[in-house]
């Protein structure tokens, strides 16, 4: 690890590898001998779309996603998904449906509330959001336009570790921030796939979506132009002037998963780090994970002492071992330690070491 560095556990923007950072900062000056940076060109130049084009090919790939599904780069954040997806969705039938397992999907319902009739088919919310419900809790109307989850709840360290089953027509809507690029995704079940790069892929200005073609209609009148998927789509994510930058590092990132062993590699080591961690945590008398277990995150593992101080001190101590962000989200209290695609297992073997320490240290 390069020295001064630490390990940074944050929930987003996250860390990145090394190696990606090292060649950027090589060619920020100067970018395949155009003279300028990446940052300067035009998005219409020759040599930026060479960049647009290879990060989307190397996307598609990695992924495995199909033709018959458009991959857009997109800005707005996560949240302007909330708005865009019931926009251009909910048109079929006017209903859709929401699995509320956590401040985000909670957050998206209640914007899709404006733009259509909203039910909402489970909620985790009586147990403070610490499980995903099971496929049979599932309460899924017939004629929704989609069913839309969250696949990572980052704030309370739960994923679903399954993919829910939904009548026949409805398709899957799902964001996938916090854990894209870890596992594969059974794409024939989805109408949509959007995720903030700030995670797993890129720095943060750029959301990556993915727009099954097959399910785009007529979106609602009230949709202004730059939340239009097919007009999205007609101008290749450059409707306006895309988040170039981004993009760029973007690419970088996903040939390093790509050199790394692709979205196989990438699953493995999210087990093998969260288990590092979870391993301690269940043989601790003094850490008690969050979550519940079968419902545990590989991306985000949230922890208490149950004592507000004592955390308090945790967090302090590790910043002062060079471990970084490691403080719950200021709704929950707590821990966090997030271990995305680029999190090395050497920081969180640090982490693990210093959790088992404090504790001796009582």
């Amino acid at each position: 690890m390069e020295a001064n560095r630490v390990f940074n556990f944050a929930a987003g923007p996250s860390t990145m590898p090394e190696e990606v950072l090292a060649q950027a900062g090589s060619e920020i000056m100067n970018f395949r001998s155009s003279g300028m940076s990446i940052m300067e060109m035009s998005h219409r130049s020759k040599a930026f779309l060479s960049v647009f084009e290879e990060t989307k090919d190397t996307l598609r790939r990695l992924m495995k996603v199909p033709d018959n599904f458009e991959i857009l780069f997109l800005q707005g954040g996560a949240t302007m998904q909330f708005a865009m997806v019931p926009m251009n969705f909910i048109t079929r039938t006017g209903k859709a449906d929401y699995a509320l397992t956590g401040s985000f999907a909670t957050k998206a319902a209640d914007e899709a509330k404006k733009y259509g009739d909203i039910a909402v088919s489970a909620s985790s919310k009586d147990r403070n959001h610490t499980y995903i419900p099971a496929q049979s809790a599932l309460k899924i109307r017939e004629d929704a336009s989609y069913f839309y989850y969250c696949a990572n709840n980052t704030i309370y360290g739960t994923e679903w570790q399954y993919t829910p089953e939904t009548p026949a027509g409805v398709p899957l809507v799902a964001d996938m921030s916090s854990d894209i690029l870890t596992r594969f995704v059974d794409w024939e079940k989805y109408a949509l796939v959007f995720a903030g790069a700030q995670k797993n892929m890129a720095p943060a200005g750029v959301t990556t979506v993915f727009v099954n073609k097959d399910y785009l209609g007529t979106a609602l009148p009230c949709t202004p132009v730059m939340l239009d998927y097919p007009t999205m789509i007609k101008g290749d994510s450059m409707h306006n002037t895309p988040p170039c930058w981004c993009i760029y590092m973007m690419g970088l990132m996903l040939k390093w998963v790509e050199k790394m062993g692709g979205i196989p590699a990438m699953e493995a080591l999210k087990r093998e780090r969260s288990k590092i961690l979870y391993d301690v945590i269940d043989k601790s008398s003094l850490y008690k994970g969050c979550a519940e277990k079968d419902s545990r995150s590989f991306m985000n593992v949230t922890f208490v002492t149950g004592d507000p101080e004592v955390d308090k001190r945790f967090v302090a101590g590790a910043k002062a071992a060079g471990i970084e962000n490691v403080g719950g989200h200021r709704s929950v209290g707590g821990m966090r330690a997030s271990i995305y695609n680029a999190m090395p297992v050497e920081g969180v073997k640090a982490l693990a070491e210093y959790m088992v320490e404090f504790e001796k240290q009582g």
